[in-house]
């Protein structure tokens, strides 16, 4: 159940235009400052996560690790998307509020 609210938040997100989604977008959001939340998908590749939390820890954004792509790219609307960033901070904290 804890799950379905974060993805529910996710979905929130997207619907305020808070989201960017895709490897491109996410990297993007994270190099200029936009994003509050970077989240990667459980069964995202070694790579892709490792990339993302080194990124995220240079630039001092929180990162999690969280879903399967199938369920992140859902609830955004999208095909599977193995990582996201949430470019607003009160939804960012509220997401990661639900997760911890």
């Amino acid at each position: 159940m804890k799950n379905n609210n974060v993805l529910h938040m996710l979905s929130i997100a997207k619907k305020a235009g808070k989201v960017a989604s895709g490897e491109f977008m996410t990297e993007n959001a994270v190099k200029s400052g936009g994003a509050a939340l970077v989240i990667v998908a459980e069964d995202a590749s070694d790579n892709t996560k490792k990339k993302f939390k080194n990124m995220c820890e240079y630039y001092k954004i929180p990162v999690r690790i969280h879903g399967i792509k199938d369920e992140l790219g859902h609830c955004i609307g999208k095909e599977f998307r193995a990582s996201l960033a949430i470019t607003d901070e009160g939804l960012a904290q509220a997401v990661m509020k639900k997760m911890d």
